[in-house]
């Protein structure tokens, strides 16, 4: 019976340690850049997919949510904190995450459910059997229970959780109102986007396929690619724009172009919205039209500025942190 009993301990350990470590990487991943979970769940509640779409103006505060709890519960495991708690909630989370990664692989909704960001790329169904392993491994330690015990008895498991709500919550402060902390996109700063939008001969669609810069006639990509001293004004939509930052904006614009820079902003937006902000800031630039999804995936920040050399990225900054650029 003690056997038994050491034999179930040492698989329930090994269960809450994949679980809780999986949890904390998974959530971090996201952390870094909430903003791409809350594009990923504004695209579940869309009308094509869930059809929720007044759940959309709350996709953001959402994310954010699930993001948190998946780190505080993945700690909590760990330290074993209110094990019962920590072990239900984490049924409740892995069950929602197997309804939507089931609905995406099974009607094709959604071919990138977010699970790691844009750290690691799964497809819906090995996102959906990742997901069953988990559920099996959380339903394994909560019928099993008993054996989920503080690690260190002397600490206090409580204040750990604490601390790692509160680091959660400050990283998430910082990289809303700047940029996110690691960047693993294709328009990451050292990033060169010709060779981004290259065809490798492997069958992979390149990272970088649907990158355009176009005025009323022509896409301005290809020669704004080869200029060394390129500034780009990111305003993905400029109806949910900061405008507060556009005076700030000219000004770091009408000095770029005293440095003898190529200054261009950048929208999806509609051009008789554009030329009323244009007007309005005295906005030293033309404006391009790109895709929103495009601009959304350079820059989480709306507006944001691109520091461009010959293609290559070589400086991204939220408009809050537009006096650090330098040129």
């Amino acid at each position: 019976m003690k056997k038994s009993n050491k034999s179930t301990n040492i698989l329930v350990q090994i269960a809450r340690v994949i679980v809780g470590t999986l949890f904390i990487f998974s959530g971090f991943i996201k952390l870094v850049d909430p903003i791409g979970s809350q594009y990923k769940f504004e695209e579940y509640f869309s009308e094509g997919v869930l059809n929720l779409e007044f759940l959309i103006p709350y996709a953001l505060p959402f994310a954010i949510f699930l993001i948190i709890a998946e780190i505080v519960l993945g700690v909590a495991l760990l330290v074993g904190w209110r094990a019962k708690l920590t072990v239900n909630s984490l049924k409740i989370m892995i069950l929602f995450f197997l309804f939507l990664t089931w609905y995406s692989a099974y009607y094709n909704k959604v071919t990138d459910c977010g699970c790691f960001g844009d750290a690691i790329k799964l497809t819906p169904w090995e996102t959906f059997t990742k997901d069953v392993i988990l559920t099996i491994l959380i339903f394994f330690i909560g019928a099993k229970i008993r054996f989920i015990k503080p690690v260190l008895p002397k600490a206090n498991p409580g204040l750990i959780v604490i601390v790692s709500l509160l680091i959660s919550s400050f990283i998430t402060y910082y990289v809303l109102n700047h940029l996110p902390i690691i960047d693993f996109r294709a328009y990451a700063i050292g990033k060169n986007i010709p060779e981004g939008m290259e065809y490798k001969n492997d069958g992979k669609i390149p990272p970088i396929h649907d990158f355009m810069l176009e005025d009323s006639q022509n896409d301005l990509a290809p020669q704004i690619l080869k200029m060394d001293k390129v500034m780009l004004v990111i305003m993905s939509s400029l109806d949910k724009s900061d405008f507060e930052a556009f005076p700030e904006i000219k000004i770091k614009a009408d000095e770029a172009l005293q440095k003898g820079y190529k200054v261009y902003g950048v929208s999806a937006s509609f051009s008789d919205i554009i030329q009323m902000t244009k007007n309005e800031y005295q906005l030293p630039f033309e404006i391009l039209f790109c895709d929103e999804t495009t601009l959304k995936t350079m820059i989480r920040s709306n507006p944001g500025i691109i520091i461009l050399n010959k293609g290559t990225i070589v400086e991204k900054k939220n408009w809050r942190d537009i006096d650090a650029i330098k040129l």
